[in-house]
Parts: structure tokens; C-alpha cells; sequence
């Protein structure tokens, strides 16, 4: 399925769209990890918990879990939360 990649973590993959499968979110996670190393921990803690500053969208829908079933037919996207003053 196609996953859109925000700008900070374009060093990874270097392409904004990628191609990645799964049953769920965290496999799909898991593939992008084989594909570009270092890049699930950016956006998956320690303790398997999403990272409080990125977002993850299944199809323009918020997703707050890792075991949400997904299709092939989905679109991911992954965004990076801006904060500041």
C-alpha cells in the first residue's frame, strides 16, 4: 500500500511516497523498518507506543492504534506534529 512520508523523515527513505505491506499498522511498520532501517523507532517508542509527536492516518481517518487491520487498497500516511511557541 502507499504510505506518505513526512519531511523529517525523508532521510530514511528519501521518496515522499513509499510502498509497504501488512495486516496491520505495527506489520506495516515492521516493513518499513526492513525497507529503511531506523525509521519504526522515529515513530514507535521503546515500549511499542506511538510517538506523542507523530500521527498516523488510515485512509484521511486518525489512527490510535498499532493493531488496526489494514488492506491493501489503504492509504497510510504518516505526519510529524509541529510544536513550539
Amino acid at each position: 500500500m502507499k504510505v506518505l512520508i513526512p519531511t523529517p523523515l525523508l532521510s530514511y527513505t528519501k521518496m515522499r511516497e513509499v510502498e509497504a505491506g501488512g495486516a496491520t499498522l505495527r506489520e506495516l511498520l515492521a516493513d518499513l523498518d526492513r525497507q529503511y532501517p531506523g525509521l519504526r523507532f522515529r515513530v514507535i517508542d521503546e515500549q511499542e507506543r506511538m510517538r506523542p509527536h507523530m500521527r498516523f492516518f488510515v485512509n484521511k481517518v486518525q489512527v490510535f492504534d498499532l493493531a488496526r487491520p489494514l488492506r491493501p487498497t489503504d492509504s497510510v500516511v504518516l505526519v510529524q506534529a509541529l510544536s513550539g511557541g
